[in-house]
Order: structure tokens, then C-alpha cells, then sequence
């Protein structure tokens, strides 16, 4: 159970809706070529129709400021079955990458660590209606900044999915602060620039992910103070509205 799944939920059934041609998508989709099983016409780059509104205007917002730049648009919908299997990828992808071996009972302390890790970022594939994963129900994203032309990404500091403090929206403040002039300077204006142009639309920030907004889920509910969400898991009516 995260904190935020005190929050009641009353849905206000608004459709999941393609993002439209402005939204810069990152394709080939990450989780469909690690095989994830979206299903046949499950597009995963959804969203809530209200949120999408939210994502033109914080769009809009930002090249009024930086004329240069754009959304780019990593993840969006996920349907539980899509979340289950991409914790379970997760933790294998950690394991590998740290060298654990998950069928050796003498590794098992340090296997136990990478789930908890990745239970940092990751949130459950809960199928229970009252705490659904944020991204089920169409209220989240996952994005970062991009240039507008050609539509390449900016370096944030760490990719999004890392596991680790890399990802934290202020991993580079205290170095921003000492060194203004560095890297680790920028990256921490562009991670600023992104939370503030998505919350001035109403959008909540994930606490352990730089590239994660949301509006109108649980998570968002318990960030801003909201006594209820207003987007419960995505019904399977709307996967194909």
C-alpha cells in the first residue's frame, strides 16, 4: 500500500483518448518492444481526456517561454497486466545489472534488495479498484523535454526508469548550488523547468521520479491535498474509445 492509496475515488468516467499529432510520442514504445502484452490495438500512448487538455496547455506554456523546446512523451496508459509485467522485468533487469543471480539461495538477501528497490519506482500491479497503479488509471505520464528540432531529448541526468537517487527530481540540487556552472547544474534547471511548467497545468509530481505527472489520481490526490481522486483504473470499455 503507497500513502497516497487512502484517497477515495470517484471517477468522473472521462475517456481515454489517443495523445494527439502535437505531443511528440518516443517510438518505438519502450515496454511494447520489451514485449509487454498491451494486446492487439491497445495503444499505450493514452490518456485521460482531461489530462491530455492538461498536457497541451502546459505544452504551450512552455514554448511561450522557451520556443526551442517541446514534451516529449515517454509512457502513458497501462493496462495491470502491462504493469505486472513490467515490475517482474524490472527486477530481472536490475539483478542483471548488479549481477545477481535470482536462483542462488546465498544471493537471496541481495535480491530482496533490488525488489525493494524497484518497489521504489514501480508501483504494484494492485488489482483491487480501491488503489489502482497510477498509470492504469490514464491519470499518469511519463516525459521528459526535447528540442523541436529534431525532436531529440534533452540529457535530464539519468534515464527515466533508473533505479536509484539519479532519479530523485532534486538529486542535482545541492551540486546546482555548488558548482552553477556544471553539468550537474543543468540537468537540475531542465528537471526544474519540467516540474514547474507541468504543475503551473495541475499536474503532481511523483516524489522518487523526476519524468512522473499526474493528475487526478490517488498519487495527485495525496500531493495537492485533494480529499478524493477523480480517476479510478481505466475500464476496459475505454482501451479501444
Amino acid at each position: 500500500m503507497r500513502p497516497w492509496n487512502d484517497r477515495p475515488i470517484v471517477d468522473c468516467r472521462e475517456p481515454l483518448q489517443p495523445l494527439p499529432p502535437s505531443l511528440l510520442r518516443l517510438q518505438p514504445h519502450p515496454y511494447v518492444q520489451a514485449g509487454a502484452p498491451y494486446g492487439p490495438g491497445s495503444d499505450p500512448f493514452r490518456l485521460r481526456s482531461g489530462v491530455i487538455k492538461r498536457l497541451l496547455m502546459v505544452q504551450q506554456r512552455l514554448q511561450q517561454q522557451h520556443p526551442d523546446l517541446q514534451l516529449a512523451i515517454f509512457d502513458a496508459w497501462r493496462p495491470i497486466a502491462v504493469q505486472r509485467y513490467m515490475v517482474a522485468y524490472a527486477i530481472s533487469e536490475e539483478c542483471e545489472r548488479r549481477g545477481l543471480n535470482r536462483a542462488d539461495p546465498a544471493q537471496a538477501t541481495a535480491v530482496q534488495a533490488v525488489v525493494d528497490d524497484v518497489g521504489r519506482f514501480w508501483a504494484p500491479p494492485n488489482s483491487d479498484p480501491t488503489m489502482p497503479p497510477p498509470h492504469s488509471t490514464g491519470a499518469a505520464v511519463d516525459l521528459t523535454l526535447a528540442n523541436r528540432t529534431p525532436g531529440q531529448p534533452l540529457e535530464m541526468g539519468g534515464a527515466i526508469d533508473a533505479i536509484g537517487e539519479i532519479s530523485h527530481p532534486d538529486h542535482y540540487g545541492e551540486a546546482a548550488k555548488q558548482h552553477p556552472d556544471s553539468e550537474q547544474a543543468v540537468w537540475h534547471e531542465r528537471r526544474e523547468l519540467l516540474r514547474q511548467v507541468m504543475h503551473a497545468a495541475g499536474f503532481e509530481q511523483h516524489p522518487n521520479e523526476w519524468w512522473h505527472f499526474s493528475h487526478g489520481d490517488q498519487l495527485w490526490a495525496w500531493r495537492c491535498g485533494a480529499e478524493r481522486a477523480i480517476y479510478a483504473g481505466a475500464p476496459s470499455s475505454a482501451e479501444t474509445a
